[in-house]
């Protein structure tokens, strides 16, 4: 009997690269940009990083929107067309974006099976967990041992991120527990991290240079004594992002050069301007 297909799809927050995506053949479903009346795809024929940090430098009105459960029917029926015979469907959290629940909405009308999966994360611990996933199946991983992998992978990975104010995080309504920090605290200098799919507030500093060396020193807290990869994103700040990537590169065992990257146009609509974020993610399966 021939193996089975598995085809891997993940949504753009997940910030692959377009050659990253080719080259593990995962398929990305764009999520949605508003700004002002104009609707983009996220992506580089779409809304890019820079038109949402421009727009929020001059206070136009900027918002996002998931995919829809029709569009992404439509993605997996032209998988099944292609002749894959499952698809796994890896996500950005659900307690933050109502994409995972278009997934799996959209799976239950599906021409072949579709394992719709929240991941709990944001931004590059999905990519990770992505491509994880799709390089399992390539060595002859089961659709449900790729889940697994995927899963644990996310759950392992460790994002943190720096903002200069918390006021776009705030619009949004997705402060989570960072909500302590709003009122007569939006001067503080938050960092948050992902946990348990939302953001949580955990420090607080009162300068960027402070903010900066602190997640250097939380980044190798995060990698130990493992393999990593790493994946510093930021919003219109590369200095810093450089800055902090060189930094870390020398204090813990990578198993790639640290990829910076400006962070997609969705999520960088949340964080705005300023924004440095970091992901760790272990590098062996053994290490999860």
């Amino acid at each position: 009997m021939p193996d089975r297909r598995i085809a891997v799809v993940t949504d753009s927050t997940s910030s692959l690269t377009v050659e990253e995506a080719a080259e593990h053949g995962i398929v990305v479903i764009p999520l949605q940009v508003i700004i002002g009346a104009t609707s983009y795809d996220e992506g580089v024929d779409g809304a890019s990083p820079q038109m949402v940090a421009d727009a929020l430098k001059k206070f136009t009105p900027v918002s996002t929107s998931r995919p829809t459960p029709t569009g992404m029917l439509e993605a997996y029926q032209r998988l099944a067309d292609e002749g894959y015979d499952e698809i796994i469907a890896l996500h950005l959290s659900g307690e933050m974006s109502g994409t995972f629940d278009s997934a799996r909405v959209a799976a239950r009308e599906a021409p072949i099976p579709v394992h719709a999966v929240d991941t709990r994360q944001v931004g590059p611990a999905v990519g990770h967990a992505a491509m994880a996933a799709a390089a399992a199946i390539a060595g002859g991983a089961t659709g449900e041992e790729a889940v697994e992998l995927a899963t644990s992978l996310a759950e392992a990975s460790t994002t943190l991120f720096y903002v200069d104010t918390l006021e776009y995080l705030r619009r949004g309504g997705r402060v989570g527990s960072a909500a302590a920090f709003i009122g007569g605290a939006l001067a503080v200098k938050p960092l948050l991290r992902i946990e348990d799919g939302t953001i949580d507030s955990f420090e607080k500093v009162r300068t960027a240079g402070k903010a900066l060396a602190r997640l250097e020193d939380l980044a190798v807290e995060a990698a130990g004594e493992r393999r990593v990869n790493v994946v510093v994103a930021h919003l219109s700040s590369p200095d810093r992002a450089e800055q902090l990537a060189t930094k870390i590169s020398t204090r813990v065992e990578l198993a790639a050069p640290i990829r910076t990257a400006e962070l997609g146009a969705v999520l960088g609509a949340h964080v705005g301007p300023g924004m440095v974020a970091l992901c760790v993610t272990p590098a062996d399966p053994s290490d999860i």
